[in-house]
This record gives structure tokens, C-alpha cells and sequence, in this order.
């Protein structure tokens, strides 16, 4: 071999050598982030003392919220101008979008049958008990329901926190809700929970910053922070969209106050765990159980099929002030962007349909009350700024995805969700995956799609991990 020869094989193990070791950092684990449990997401400056801020803003207020009849009078009116709707297509159901011969059948329906209901409605939503508390400078909205003494008697006892998502609010988790405190609805059931229901920062009923920065990571914080202000030391979480994410960066960042981390949308968007989902795909018997391939595969599928419906996502995370302002105060078309969601991510065979399968799956008084929460709230726009806030330089230089999390974790997939993960992904992230579910049915919005089915999910992760874990009730 002659000298330059011998150069070219020195020039080829040096950079090899690099892109192995560049490759090798880009898949390495990290530490967790220290986050500053005091951040300050309030208009008024910082409080220099605030030990004092804490102990005189702990306190947890009952509240019933209620809107004036003008307010719904109001709302009436601006349900009346539909007529220039444009028509729909020849032919097209819900392929161009929210099908507006049904959003006309919808609008009617809300201002004739649903809103001279509202007080109705008002009363159903405020049937738990519903608080307000500052963390970290901004009022927190959360349902908060308490097991009584008395009830605990032959039964595990453990504080869930359940954590929304977009375009969704705590009404996604009603029934739920009545599955986890009130056991006595099933006498074989020996489970109970203290649940806590917060509205995340910017949504419902909870106060939006007006400081850049507030992304999940830092809502994570306040979320624990939330917890820890109602005593709960150590909890279980669920959660799925936003509520996915928040959750398993609250597991990851504070496990000593995580017992298990349950979400119906796990996910691990980490560059070994994508490039293990391509490979994947060329051996699917050797990643999946017999019979639920089709969750995950082809992948081409999948991606065609985010393609089609990532169209919000690029927007809210670039732009969330732009189509706030085209929502705002626009009855009509919030409900044509919030409820295009429930139908097209509850299955995207409903693109087909005229009515797009809206009822096929959920009753429309509660879309309508999910819908009335942003509405009443103005909540669309502060909603949206946490896509923005997930993909600015100072979130995305947290790692997060490369940290693991090593409390104990239960994936529930619904096969019409909008991803989905395989075990051999999530493992990377989550360490000590010790629950992983497939069920044929359902989609995006398990809690108030098939709460039953996301109950008896959550209960057999929770008896998973009492037996590897032999963790006790609190």
C-alpha cells in the first residue's frame, strides 16, 4: 500500500471513528435537567420572599363558576350567521375537512336543543367539586375528589392525577372520573382513588401566561407542584395527547412522587427509537404479538396518514396566535376545528362518512360541552402556545426524550389512535416498562371514548405494580 493509500484508510478509520462516536452521542442516555421548581409564569413580577408567596397563596378555593344569560344570548347569536357557509364537494364527506352540511345540522342543534339546556349542562359539569389555587403565579383550575374515610375500608387507596390533552378538557374524563372514586358501583372492585383533574395552564379555567417559555416541562413543575400542595406526596398518573407528555416528564424528572405512570399515548420520538421503528418493519413477528401488526405496520401507512393530519400541527406550533385570532369569537368555526379532531383521530375510516361518525362513538352533548369550555373560557389561542412552547430551542435543548424514566409505566394502545410505539421503542425511554396493552377499539380520546376499557387498563397496571413493586396503600 503506498503512502497516500495509507492516508485514505487513516482518513477513513478517523472519520469513521467520528460519525461512530457523533451516532453514539446522539443515542446516549442523559441526566435529567435540574427545572426550577419556583419559576414564575405570572404578570406581576416574582415575589423576592417566596416562602411568604407560598404560604399565603396555598390556599385551595372551592369555586362554581357560572355564566350570565347574556353571555349564552350572546353565544345565540353569533350561531345564527351560518348562511355563507361554503358547500361541501360532490362527493366529499370529511376528506376536505369538517363536512359543512353537517356543521349546519350542528350549529342547529347547539342553539336550538343544547344552549336552552345550558343550565342543565352547567349543572352536569359542575357535579365534582371544582378549585382554584396559584402555583407558581398562575391561578390552577382542578376537579379534586376526596375518598372518605369510610369508603377506604377494604380497599386499595391511591391519589391519581389524570392530565388532558388538546383539543380536549377535564369533561373528556367524567366517566372516568366516577370508575376510579366511586368503587361502589362494582362489589368485586377493591380499588378507590383520590383524584385530582387539573386544567392545564392556558386552558378551561386555568390562567394562561403572558411569559414566553411555559412548554410541558415547566407544566410538569407546576403540576407536581399542584400535588404537592394537596398533600400527595406520591401519586399515579394517566394521561394521554399533552397529557402523555406531561405525565412522563413528571415521571421522569420527579420519580420519588411517581408510583406508576400510565398513558394511553406512550410514545419515545428519540433517534434510536425512531430509527428502531424503520428496521422494524422488516421483521414485525419479532417486535409485535401475533395479530395487533396492523397497529403498527406498513409504516408508510402510518406516516401517510400523519401527513394528512399533522396539517393543525405545523400551524400551532409556528403560528398559534394566527389561527387563535380566526377562532376567537367565532362559535362556528371553533366547532368546526375542535370536533374535525374527535372525529378524524377516533378513527380515520370517519373521513368517509357525511356526519363524520361524530356520533357514532360519543354523544354530542358532550362534544358540545367540551367545545363550550373553550368558548366560554377564550381559551383557544393560550391553548394552542404549548406546541409552540414544545418545539422552541429551549425546550428542545432539554432532551427530555433521552432521559430515562424509571418509574414503573403501563402503555394502553388503541389501534385507531394517531401513532403508535412498539415495546422494543418505549423501552429505551421507559426503563421499567412492566404494562403493555392492545385494544381494537377505540381511538385518540380513550377517556371519553371507551372509559371502561381505559378503567380496567389503568386497574391491572396498578395490580402489576403492587406485585413487582409491593408498594402498599397510602
Amino acid at each position: 500500500m503506498g503512502v497516500t493509500g495509507k492516508i485514505l484508510v487513516l482518513i477513513l478509520a478517523i472519520g469513521g471513528g467520528l460519525v461512530y462516536k457523533n451516532v453514539a452521542q446522539l443515542w446516549a442516555d442523559l441526566p435529567a435537567p435540574k427545572l426550577d421548581p419556583q419559576e414564575w409564569w405570572g404578570d406581576d413580577a416574582q415575589p423576592k420572599d417566596y416562602e411568604a408567596y407560598l404560604k399565603n397563596s396555598s390556599e385551595v378555593i372551592g369555586n362554581r363558576l357560572s355564566y350570565p344569560d347574556k353571555t349564552i344570548a350572546d353565544l345565540k347569536k353569533r350561531l345564527n350567521r351560518t348562511l355563507r357557509l361554503t358547500p361541501p364537494l360532490e362527493g366529499v364527506a370529511f376528506e376536505y375537512g369538517f363536512n359543512t352540511d353537517y356543521l349546519k345540522e350542528i350549529v342547529e342543534y347547539w342553539r336550538d336543543d343544547y344552549l336552552p339546556r345550558w343550565r342543565e349542562r352547567e349543572v352536569f359539569l359542575w357535579q365534582f367539586n371544582h378549585f382554584t389555587t396559584d402555583i407558581q403565579g398562575l391561578r390552577t383550575h382542578f376537579l379534586h375528589l376526596m375518598v372518605y374515610d369510610d369508603n377506604k375500608v377494604g380497599k386499595q387507596h391511591y391519589p391519581v392525577l389524570l392530565l388532558h390533552g388538546w383539543p380536549g378538557s377535564v369533561r373528556e374524563f367524567y366517566d372516568l372520573i366516577h370508575l376510579l372514586h366511586q368503587s361502589n358501583l362494582d362489589k368485586n372492585n377493591k380499588y378507590i382513588f383520590n383524584v385530582v383533574v387539573p386544567s392545564l395552564p392556558g386552558y378551561g379555567w386555568s390562567e394562561g401566561t403572558s411569559r414566553k417559555g411555559l412548554g410541558p416541562a415547566q407544566v410538569a413543575v407546576m403540576m407536581r407542584n399542584l400535588m404537592l400542595r394537596l398533600g400527595y406526596e406520591k401519586f399515579f398518573i394517566q394521561g394521554g395527547d399533552w397529557g402523555s407528555v406531561i405525565g412522563s416528564n413528571i415521571a421522569t424528572l420527579y420519580p420519588e412522587n411517581v408510583l406508576g405512570y400510565h398513558s394511553n399515548m406512550c410514545n419515545n420520538m428519540s433517534p434510536k427509537s425512531l430509527a428502531k421503528g424503520l428496521l422494524a418493519e422488516f421483521w414485525p413477528s419479532l417486535f409485535v404479538p401475533s395479530g395487533f401488526e396492523d397497529f403498527f405496520f406498513p409504516k408508510s401507512n402510518e406516516l401517510k396518514y400523519l401527513m394528512e393530519e399533522s396539517g393543525y400541527f405545523h400551524i400551532q406550533a409556528t403560528k398559534p396566535d394566527t389561527i387563535g385570532a380566526a377562532l376567537t369569537d367565532n362559535p362556528v368555526g371553533l366547532a368546526a376545528y375542535i370536533l374535525e379532531k374527535f372525529s378524524t383521530w377516533t378513527n380515520p375510516s370517519y373521513r368517509s362518512l357525511p356526519d363524520g361518525g361524530l356520533t357514532k362513538r360519543y354523544k354530542m352533548d358532550a362534544l358540545l360541552d367540551n367545545l363550550m369550555i373553550y368558548y366560554l373560557t377564550n381559551s383557544i389561542t393560550t391553548s394552542q402556545r404549548l406546541y409552540a412552547e414544545q418545539y422552541a430551542q429551549a425546550q428542545r435543548d432539554l432532551h427530555l426524550e433521552r432521559v430515562p424514566t424509571r418509574v414503573p409505566t403501563g402503555c394502553a394502545r388503541f389501534k385507531s389512535d394517531i401513532m403508535q410505539f412498539l415495546d422494543v421503542q418505549l423501552k429505551d425511554k421507559y426503563t421499567n416498562l412492566v404494562h403493555s396493552t392492545y385494544h381494537k377499539q377505540g381511538g385518540h380520546f380513550a377517556a371519553l371514548e371507551v372509559p371502561k376499557v381505559l378503567y380496567k387498563d389503568f386497574i391491572d397496571f396498578v395490580k402489576t405494580v403492587e406485585r413487582k413493586f409491593k408498594i402498599k396503600t397510602l
